[in-house]
């Protein structure tokens, strides 16, 4: 048994959660939920991120006090975990005491890499990221993510030494140390490490004071990346506690958006402190509305708990976890997440449970133990992070107990008195199902749950009183 550590990137906490952080959420309770059914110790962090700006301006607009207003969101992110049926273990928020402490703890380790200069350059408020003059003329001058041109600031910062861990970063992302998902991702990743220049990690209380106070210098205030970045280590204790029982994290899991920053400024705080490096970095893609990029300027945003609470979580896990790729930018329109809902949760799988245990009860048939092994080639999917190719894979097996309903015709050796093939055919074909279902189980927990219920155990089975997904 292995001890798992899986993270999920934190929400900035000055909006309502999105289709973007529920991918993060998903796509890493699957990976736990898959490390826990191999009989791994599995420890899960979520949280919110509560600095910068953006919130103390929204708090300000709406006339909260800040803190007040970080507690109600962090609130909801928590509740929309919950939601998800998203089983963490532990949910940091970049306003806890101890996570302030020890970031400022973190920042004087880091000390030797840190030094002051002015940045005269440009800058994107959505972003919160500073933008070289590269950048700048490669999106003529507006941020392609936040369409708002980019502003020009003069200041006095604290700068992070990146130039000090380039050759390292690289030498591990080249081989495999470091995995980057996709794998196209890490050239990306890699063009980009070569032309990073050292990031500032800092702002004068001038311009920013919702943020933890820089511990040399009561003038200036930690910039996101030193505060956020440091939550994955802090929550576990760090630097306080002895952290190498779960440190390096087994999965990372962000949005394409921020891999960037995970994939340069993460490693090289972590070389500076010493520490090992996460061993894999896997990035999703967006998901679009008809082909477009969801803005609330069009007005095609698709809220996620709309989904949940028209379908529940279930049929929300499973469209976002089959049919949005696990990689690449994938499409959500409500046809699509109808047919998927109709044609497949509720005839392949929900018909399926309802008639085949309807056809066991009426011929005697009992529940049965029976503890299947995983299948080698799903485990190979889901140890490459395909989850939804391995989805797929498991919803065939799904597909061929139907099939094989169809082809064997249980229902005319019940007619023809072949008691002993009757038995036969039920029996395997109950097997079959709890195979499958353990499938599916770190994709639809609770759908598996009642599956488990129903045909697993030394007792009578008994159809569903409801079907499992009712058709609309």
């Amino acid at each position: 048994m292995a001890k798992i550590y899986v993270t999920t990137a934190i929400p900035y906490v000055n909006g309502d959660p999105h289709i973007g952080h529920a991918l993060d959420f998903l796509n890493a309770d699957v990976f736990a939920r898959y490390h826990r059914l191999l009989g791994d110790e599995v420890r899960f962090q979520t949280g919110t991120d509560e600095h910068g700006n953006k919130i103390f301006q929204k708090a300000g607009s709406l006339n909260l006090d800040v803190q007040d207003y970080v507690d109600k969101n962090a609130a909801a992110f928590k509740d929309f975990i919950e939601k998800l049926n998203v089983k963490s273990t532990d949910f940091i928020r970049t306003t806890d005491e101890a996570h302030q402490r020890r970031c400022q703890a973190i920042w004087e380790k880091l000390a030797p890499h840190i030094y002051a200069s002015k940045y005269d350059g440009w800058y994107c408020s959505g972003c919160e990221g500073y933008v070289t003059d590269k950048e700048y003329a490669e999106n003529n001058g507006v941020c392609p993510d936040h369409q708002k041109p980019y502003e020009k600031l003069s200041e006095e910062n604290y700068y992070f030494r990146i130039a000090d861990f380039k050759d390292e970063i690289k030498n591990k992302i080249e081989s495999g140390e470091l995995t980057i998902l996709p794998e196209f991702r890490k050239k990306e990743m890699l063009k980009l490490l070569a032309d990073s220049p050292d990031v500032s990690i800092s702002r004068p209380k001038s311009q920013l004071t919702w943020g933890i106070e820089v511990p040399t210098d009561k003038n200036q205030v930690m910039y996101v990346w030193i505060d956020a970045l440091s939550n994955y280590i802090t929550v576990l204790g760090y630097p306080e506690q002895e952290i190498s029982e779960w440190w390096p994290a087994a999965a990372q899991f962000v949005g394409k958006d921020i891999l960037r920053f995970h994939a340069i400024i993460w490693p090289a705080m972590l070389l500076g402190l010493g520490l090992p490096l996460p061993k894999v970095l896997c990035s999703h893609g967006f998901v679009l509305a008809d082909g477009q990029k969801m803005s609330k300027t069009i007005g095609n945003v698709v809220n996620p708990v709309d989904v949940i609470e028209k379908h529940g979580v279930e049929a929300f896990r499973y469209f976002f976890l089959r049919h949005i790729d696990s990689f690449a930018d994938s499409d959500f329109t409500w046809e699509k997440f109808e047919n998927s809902y109709n044609n497949e949760l509720a005839n392949d799988l929900g018909n399926l449970v309802q008639r085949l245990a309807t056809m066991a009860a009426k011929n005697g048939i009992k529940q049965i133990e029976f503890t299947p092994e995983l299948d080698k080639e799903y485990c190979k999917k889901m140890d490459n992070f395909e989850f939804s190719n391995a989805l797929d894979y498991a919803w065939e097996k799904v597909q061929a107990i139907n099939k094989r309903i169809d082809d064997e015709k249980p229902w005319m050796l019940a007619k023809a008195g072949e008691t002993e093939k009757l038995n036969a055919c039920l029996t395997s074909l109950v097997e079959n199902l709890l195979k499958a279902n353990q499938l599916l189980e770190p994709f639809l927990p609770g759908t598996a749950e009642k599956i488990t219920a129903v045909f697993k155990g030394s007792g009578e089975i008994v159809p569903p009183a409801t079907p499992l997904f009712p058709k609309n």
